[in-house]
């Protein structure tokens, strides 16, 4: 049987075992600041030493302060001269760009190919549009449509995700923000209800025409929805959100814009594929001048709309209540 060692108190064992519980500073005693002793000093040797050290920590922080200043300054002064250096050389670059660039009405110009004469002389007969325009970016040129649309959501999503107000926060804040924002609605304004009474219904009405007719003639689905969203935020600013999300909120926004997008990437998706392979389509250009004409062109107008509309509204939601 081992004896215990009568100096344990003071061994290295126990001392690490203090250590580790937290009862035992190895360092104590040995680094704190204790004020000198008066009998050694005198009171006047202390207050001399306590001066001295502020007015030391004094001259440090003027100095510091005075050194962080003039880096600063140093710093803006070099940020602008390399900010004219970096301006004046894209200026040049450009300006020599510019120099290599054909003269105007030159016929060898790279844009007199035989691009934009196939949309013009057989645009027509193989998209079945009256509108060149919009044979053109419809059904040519669809994929890059598509990608201006996906922009559209993209940058609603971007600003949902800036300015949306959460709706997990504290009941108060919530009913504060209500409160706000129907600070700045009208009250029963009879004038501006009655006029909205009578122009809703036809921007509405005419965004749809528009949208519907941009194969025949000019107009479209950003036309066309961009009068459709003005009419949605005419009577949102009339009548206020409370009936205004009776048809139109967030799930409403939510659904139209993800189902326009799908349809389109869908609808295109068959239309690149059987062209890239040389297969036989299903979908006709049908007889140009009709409604329903110009094959997949009215269905992705209609998309393209849905998805203007959409987005207009989202963002005057979104920047006046921070919700749809």
């Amino acid at each position: 049987m081992s004896k215990k060692n009568p100096n344990y108190q003071n061994s290295f064992a126990d001392k690490f075992t203090r250590w580790v519980k937290g009862d035992y500073d190895p360092i104590e005693g040995q680094m704190e600041m204790n004020a000198p002793d008066k009998e050694v000093f005198g009171d006047e040797r202390i207050r001399y030493v306590h001066l001295h050290i502020v007015k030391s920590n004094n001259y440090s922080e003027r100095m510091f302060e005075e050194g962080l200043a003039k880096n600063v300054r140093r710093f803006t002064g070099l940020y602008k001269i390399f900010g004219v250096i970096v301006s004046v050389f894209i200026a040049c670059l450009l300006l020599w760009t510019v120099s290599f660039l054909p003269k105007f009405g030159d016929p060898n110009a790279p844009e007199n190919n035989e691009v934009a004469t196939r949309y013009i002389e057989q645009g027509l007969s193989e998209t079945g549009a009256v509108n060149i325009v919009t044979g053109m970016i419809l059904d040519y040129r669809a994929f890059d449509t598509f990608g201006e649309s996906c922009v559209l959501f993209v940058a609603s999503c971007c600003v949902l995700i800036l300015l949306r107000v959460d709706k997990d926060e504290d009941p108060e804040s919530r009913a504060i923000e209500d409160m706000n924002d129907r600070h700045y609605e009208p009250r029963n304004d009879t004038i501006l209800q009655k006029v909205a009474d009578f122009l809703v219904p036809l921007m509405i009405i005419f965004g749809i025409y528009v949208v519907l007719n941009g194969h025949i003639s000019p107009g479209g689905g950003f036309s066309g929805g961009a009068i459709i969203g003005s009419g949605l935020i005419l009577y949102l600013t009339a009548y206020g959100f409370e009936k205004t999300q009776r048809f139109m909120n967030e799930k409403v926004v939510k659904a139209l814009t993800v189902g326009a997008l799908t349809f389109y990437c869908f609808a295109k998706s068959y239309s690149f594929y059987t062209g890239a392979n040389h297969l036989h389509s299903i979908i006709t250009p049908g007889t140009p001048g009709n409604i329903l004409s110009a094959g997949l062109i009215v269905y992705l107008n209609i998309c393209v709309g849905i998805v203007v509309a959409c987005t207009m509204y989202s963002f005057y939601t979104l920047f006046r209540k921070g919700g749809i």
